[in-house]
């Protein structure tokens, strides 16, 4: 049974929520009892007035039946905030209308990502996944002690009282009670140890398309991203950095810069050498007119190609193993059908659509952060840090982000430290300061997806079994020599083999080897992290060898996933609903499939392309298949899907940061080109019904459309891409 997108129309027009007024007078905080928190100071937080009795907050309800629902996670246009709000409502039994988000301070004590241990933060497509029962329990403790408050009035027993939509129900008497009217006495209650939440049967709210609660404030102007922040006397700064990652300030000469009207300090910073102006215009002006010299002792210097060419060197020696089974090399010299083939992947940008930024105010006791905050409790470290302060002195006020895709969540904090490096060195003297990263800030600042070379080898019987896989990986790590070090174990940086290692599909002798780079580039999980990349090469590869084997590609994935019962049904949905065995497709049009699992969710996608005469690709048609556990809301996974199509799509089409001589070639969009809304393709999502947990959508949907469309490409032109981004005419 699935739930499809593709055939129900999602409102192009959105209901507002009905707005919820001021904070009430009266608050009740639900939360969670852990022990060593104080109760009295989490009842310090809430609105003057207002009667808290729970440690750990993420729902508060007021007098006049507002439900505010803390949000650990950022919204940085996933969905988050939707999601959370929903799963707390569903077993409060809120009235949605009366539903709104705030963000969490940065508090890891009680705010932390469950799947991230004592570490408060968003990422690897985990919020749903980690808050899943730690919500359902918030929101059904709430409930029980807004019955057990409108039971002691009515002296009624609780079993006999029912809720809905915001309301206490006693049908016997005919007796009602607003949520809002029962806070006071709820306020005095006890927090149950155990309740007992919803059987999903019951749900209301999860697996419906509830409104998302930020679609008001973005579409009227209200919701505030750190770019809108002002403050009054706020300076702002732009940071000259080094041309070459690993550079330094030799000197610098800013009487050009200082003569620019409304500049009003420059100073070096360990990153570079800030401008500091009274407006962004003034700080960009005396940027431009700044003389830096710098010291490229020990900066990258290699270009692209060169490191590249390393990289296809070390594939031709064994790496570390990341997965064994059998003898592949064996197998695969005595199979009478061998095939091999080679992938390149290039640096890629996150691009989003806000470049980074935040705005300081640093006095010399206390340091106040205002930014869409990914890694709240890294991010407050590494300011503390910075500061000379302690991380309790540092707070953080975590506002909308304007995307992201990993950028904002960096184990150094980077455009974080550069904020407050900027307030340290200007003083410390609590004037607010707003650092902004411009575009080409960002194209150029590093921290980008690793460049990888894949290089794989199978092996198959005369009869089409595949019976050997060797695959090759060659790249950087992410985690070495920062706190996720932990992430590489024997050697072996998870991040660089998911989607390889864990690969699906049952080949009797399989082999997955490593070999980790260093370079001078400074590099970063980028959306789907591993995956971005393996998934490609395992989808490129298994194509190739379904038709060494003579075989249908659907048809022989599905023979290898036989004891894989949920990535092989995504591959049926969507290999069905694209009418892959009964729909043929004319001359110069071409369907490829991909299935990958990232996250824990499982995505299939059937691309169709069309190819002109001349080579140009246009890709048509994205059908997609997702497996997520419960789906929460049909609407945001459908966003979401479509959302990663269009980013892996632009990537594999055109994403590519290219050094010469260490420097970035690419300056803006016009170099770093991300695709376009007039190519856009038609996406259909069909979500699959589960019982599971829910699992992670913000990334998995980015993983197999890349595959997808070269499949879809050699399917209309008989051409393999083996070099990203692709084009016909880069294909052999």
């Amino acid at each position: 049974m699935t739930t499809d997108i593709a055939d129900v129309q999602r409102p192009a027009r959105r209901t507002f929520l009905k707005g919820v007024g001021t904070a009430a007078a009266l608050a009740l905080t639900i939360g969670f009892e852990w022990g060593g928190l104080d109760r009295r100071a989490l009842a310090a937080e809430a609105p003057a007035g207002s009667s808290t009795f729970a440690p750990n907050a993420f729902l508060r309800i007021g007098a006049d039946n507002s439900v505010t629902v803390i949000a650990k996670h950022v919204e940085m246009g996933q969905g988050a905030y939707t999601g959370i709000a929903t799963i707390v409502a569903e077993e409060l039994d809120a009235d949605w209308s009366n539903v709104r988000v705030e963000s969490a301070p940065a508090d890891a004590t009680r705010y932390a990502n469950l799947a991230f241990g004592k570490i408060q933060g968003t990422g690897g497509s985990s919020a749903m996944a980690n808050s899943w029962m730690q919500l359902r329990e918030a929101g059904a403790k709430g409930r029980a002690m807004l019955v057990s408050a409108a039971a002691q009035q009515w002296q009624v027993p609780a079993a006999s009282l029912r809720t809905e939509r915001g309301v206490v129900y006693h049908d016997a008497s005919g007796r009602h009670a607003s949520y809002g009217s029962l806070v006071a006495q709820a306020s005095t209650l006890p927090v149950p140890d155990k309740v007992t939440l919803k059987d999903p049967k019951n749900f209301r709210l999860v697996g419906t398309r509830v409104p998302r609660v930020d679609v008001p404030p973005k579409t009227n102007g209200t919701a505030q991203f750190t770019i809108d922040v002002t403050f009054p006397g706020m300076l702002v700064a732009l940071v000259q950095r080094p041309p070459q990652f690993g550079g330094t300030v030799r000197s610098f000469d800013a009487t050009a810069t200082k003569a620019v009207p409304g500049v009003v300090e420059v100073v070096q910073v360990p990153r570079g050498v800030a401008v500091v102006a009274k407006s962004f215009w003034a700080a960009k002006q005396g940027r431009d007119a700044l003389k830096v010299e710098w010291d490229d002792t020990h900066a990258e210097k290699r270009s692209s190609a060169a490191i590249m060419a390393e990289y296809r060197k070390l594939a031709e020696q064994p790496g570390l193993p990341a997965r064994t089974e059998g003898d592949a090399a064996k197998a695969i010299a005595g199979a009478p059908r061998r095939i091999s083939a080679s992938y390149e992947f290039p640096y890629l940008a996150h691009a989003p659509m806000e470049p980074l930024d935040a705005v300081v105010k640093l006095s010399a006791d206390s340091c106040e952060i205002w930014a869409g905050d990914q890694f709240q409790t890294v991010d407050q470290a590494n300011a503390a840090r910075t500061a000379g302060l302690e991380p309790q002195q540092v707070k953080i006020h975590t506002l909308y982000a304007g995307g992201s895709f990993g950028r904002r969540a960096n184990p150094g904090s980077d455009y974080i430290v550069e904020a407050v490096s900027i307030a340290k060195a200007l003083g410390a003297n609590g004037t607010p300061l707003k650092l902004q990263w411009t575009r080409e800030c960002d194209i150029h600042g590093g921290l980008y997806r690793p460049i990888y070379f894949h290089k794989l080898e199978a092996g198959l019987t005369n009869d089409g079994r595949l019976v050997g896989w060797q695959h090759r990986i060659v790249g950087q790590s992410i985690v070495a020599d920062t706190p996720f070090s932990g992430l590489a174990k024997n050697g072996i940086d998870s991040t660089s083999v998911e989607g390889a290692a864990n690969i699906a599909y049952a080949i009797p002798n399989l082999s997955v080897e490593l070999a980790t780079t260093r370079t001078g580039v400074p590099v970063l999980w980028w959306r789907v992290v591993g995956s971005s990349h393996t998934a490609y090469a395992v989808e490129a590869f298994i194509d190739e060898a379904a038709h060494a084997a003579g075989q249908d590609p659907y048809a022989f994935r599905r023979n290898l996933l036989a004891n894989q019962p949920r990535v092989r049904g995504v591959l049926d949905l969507a290999a069905a609903k694209a009418g892959w065995s009964d729909t043929p497709l004319p001359p110069g049009k071409g369907r490829g499939i991909a299935v990958a699992e990232a996250f824990h969710t499982f995505v299939a996608q059937v691309a169709e392309v069309s190819v002109d005469k001349d080579g140009k690709v246009k890709v048509d048609r994205v059908v997609c298949a997702v497996d997520c556990g419960i789906p929460i809301n049909p609407d945001v996974i459908a966003a979401q899907i479509e959302g990663g199509i269009g980013y892996g799509l632009g990537a594999a089409l055109y994403g590519a940061i290219t050094l010469k001589d260490g420097r970035v070639e690419q300056n803006n969009f016009d170099g770093y080109q991300v695709l376009r809304m007039s190519e856009m393709p038609k996406v259909e999502v069909h979500i699959v019904q589960s019982a599971e947990a829910p699992t992670g959508i913000g990334e998995p949907g980015v993983a197999p459309v890349g595959p997808a469309v070269a499949n879809a490409i050699f399917a209309a032109t008989g051409k393999r891409s083996y070099s990203l981004p692709f084009a016909v005419e880069k294909t052999a």
